[in-house]
């Protein structure tokens, strides 16, 4: 099933209005006008605007969210409210999490995603669990760091024995912190996957790689998506690793314009002018 061009241009615009919305959230984080934690997820938003892309095509609406605490361009990209996300990141009680959950916990249950409660990867069994109750076909977002945790990976073999309609996407940026995986492991959650039984694929967080990836037999049962990305900014707060690093929107800002992400720029900063 190829990536039309008319889906490229609907992934490009949701991972430019997350991006965006990280930007301005950044910016909104170094000059203390955001006082909590925040986890950013620029640098890794092309991975939930394809998926909620790819099952906006496929026609599967009725499916339920694990999400981690990289979670903004998940929630965005799914349909969460944005204003509720502006309202959460300022303590407001109107917030997606009434104000007391914060950037690492974000939940919509009107978009069916449910918030991480902060303990790293424990969202893998609760995922699980749900999934083995209602049914339902699941999304798992985790970190590389987060999918080491011995729950989680039992998880994995829970999901893989009852055939769940589970899908585990790995947020691969190689980094717990700053710790890279070579140093925490010498193996792939691919291959833990495989060894599972469960189907398993390794792949980067090109639009185009991840829809080839993929078919509609997938839909049926678990599956462990590991997708290779670079996170843009600190692993909390607003700072910079790398500013040298590949970033994935660039390629296509080169491609398809500026348009697009000036738009989203436009439209984040009227939304947040509304709260500050």
């Amino acid at each position: 099933m190829p990536l039309l061009d008319e889906t490229k241009i609907k992934i490009f615009e949701k991972a430019c209005f997350s991006r965006a919305f990280e930007e301005k959230a950044y910016e909104l984080a170094q000059n203390s006008t955001i006082k909590m934690p925040i986890y950013l997820s620029a640098g890794q938003e092309f991975i939930s605007a394809t998926l909620a892309s790819y099952l906006a095509y496929n026609s599967i609406d009725d499916y339920q969210i694990f999400i981690q605490h990289r979670g903004h361009s998940t929630y965005l990209s799914f349909g969460g409210s944005p204003e509720a996300l502006v309202l959460e990141l300022l303590g407001h009680k109107e917030g997606c999490a009434n104000g007391m959950g914060g950037s690492a916990s974000i939940q919509s249950r009107q978009a069916k995603i449910y918030g991480h409660d902060g303990l790293m990867g424990s969202h893998g069994p609760i995922a699980v669990g749900a999934c083995f109750a209602n049914k339902k076909f699941t999304l798992c977002f985790a970190g590389d760091a987060a999918a080491e945790e011995d729950y989680f990976l039992s998880a994995l073999g829970w999901a893989s024995t009852k055939n769940l309609p589970i899908w585990f996407i790995i947020e691969d940026n190689n980094l717990s912190i700053l710790t890279e995986k070579r140093v925490r492991r010498n193996w792939e959650m691919a291959d833990v996957a495989h060894a599972f039984k469960m189907p398993s694929i390794d792949v980067e967080d090109d639009p185009s790689s991840i829809w080839d990836s993929l078919t509609p037999e997938h839909l049926q049962g678990p599956l462990l998506l590991n997708i290779r990305t670079n996170r843009k900014y600190w692993h909390a707060g607003a700072g910079v690793d790398d500013p040298d690093q590949f970033d994935r929107l660039n390629c296509w800002v080169n491609l398809y314009g500026s348009d697009v992400i000036d738009s989203a720029r436009k439209d984040i900063d009227g939304l947040w002018a509304k709260h500050l």
